[in-house]
């Protein structure tokens, strides 16, 4: 399904500081996905494991942290799915200035 939104602005400098904030929070999101992918990378080097293999096979008693490694290992897991998602939304978007 498609979803069309109409801003009305009073002038086309208005519409192109839209668009430039659309692509500075496109930036942003995509650093904090390189910020997210590199953390994962610690948990996954110090373990030996994948993201998905931890999600699929490991436990808090798995983990030297416990609860507290477990939760900031599944919470940044979660964190990136959520920002790729956002931001494949974004990237899919179109605009037509008239």
């Amino acid at each position: 399904m498609s979803v069309q939104m109409v801003i009305e602005l009073p002038r086309v400098q208005s519409s192109q500081m839209v668009v430039r904030a659309l692509d500075t929070y496109k930036l942003r999101l995509r650093a904090s996905i390189e910020r997210t992918r590199r953390r994962l990378s610690g948990f996954e080097r110090r373990y030996g494991v994948t993201t998905a293999q931890f999600l699929d096979c490991m436990s808090a008693e798995d983990l030297e942290g416990g609860d507290l490694e477990y939760v900031d290992w599944a919470g940044e897991a979660k964190m990136l799915d959520g920002l790729r998602s956002e931001l494949a939304e974004l990237e899919d978007a179109r605009y037509r200035l008239s």
